[in-house]
């Protein structure tokens, strides 16, 4: 088992047509973003520009979480609402307009993964997925199988557990957590 703490000062940006992206992890490490050859890619990014049209990833599915506000869109030509840390979830080549500035979590994940799901969550869970993701919502101690992470909000801890084990993990305050298997 491999456990990666990402904290958010330490991840980049990059410029996108509505604002800023910040990559904290694509996977695996050798995948090319410009080439669109990852299995999954998670990034925070502001909405800066209003309206903002998405960026479309053919072969991507996308989990979509505001971290400060609510969230106007036009997801094909349909207006929809969301609220801060409402899970957003659609394919990634769909036209996605946004009418909101903010900023929001992202994470996408090829088409090519069968298994992959996104909530929060809190308290006591047990998980035995290949690709554990936690992305801290606020200043957060996650222990996992007894050892203690501290977290900032807007950090990422991603677990790969290529033997599936058995993983218990304790949460002092709401975390997004995502699971894949390949």
């Amino acid at each position: 088992m491999n456990i990666r703490l990402l904290p958010k000062k330490d991840s980049s940006a990059s410029i996108w047509g509505g604002g800023l992206t910040y990559e904290y992890i694509i996977y695996p490490e050798t995948a090319k973003y410009s080439d669109r050859d990852f299995i999954f890619r998670i990034s925070s990014a502001t909405i800066e520009k209003v309206p903002s049209e998405f960026t479309k990833f053919k072969g991507y599915y996308r989990y979509l979480v505001m971290l400060d506000n609510y969230l106007d869109i036009e997801l094909n030509k349909e207006k929809k609402r969301y609220e801060k840390y409402e899970i957003i979830e659609f394919n990634s080549a769909d036209e996605v307009t946004s009418y909101t500035k903010g900023t929001d979590f992202n994470w996408m994940v090829s088409e090519k993964v069968s298994n992959h799901k996104l909530k929060i969550t809190n308290g006591n869970q047990n998980y035995n997925a290949e690709i554990i993701i936690l992305f801290s919502l606020h200043t957060t101690i996650i222990k996992i199988n007894e050892k203690l992470y501290d977290l900032e909000p807007h950090d990422l801890l991603v677990i790969e557990n290529q033997k599936k084990e058995n993983i218990v993990l304790d949460f002092s305050n709401e975390c997004l957590c995502g699971i894949l298997d390949f």
